[in-house]
């Protein structure tokens, strides 16, 4: 198992850096600002509709 690791490591390490495309980048923002968006609009019905002890 150990050889294995080993083997798998090396022919990782031999890969080449490749850079995110620019369409890539753009959607890892979108998903990052849709979630936000989303949690921000379920702390806001949290708190319209099951407020704190008032």
């Amino acid at each position: 198992m150990e050889s294995h690791d080993n083997q798998l490591a090396e022919e990782l390490a031999k890969l080449p850096h490749e850079p995110l495309l620019p369409v890539e980048k753009k959607l890892i923002a979108g998903s990052l600002i849709l979630g936000l968006a989303l949690l921000g609009i379920l702390v806001w019905l949290s708190y319209t509709f099951f407020p704190l002890g008032n």
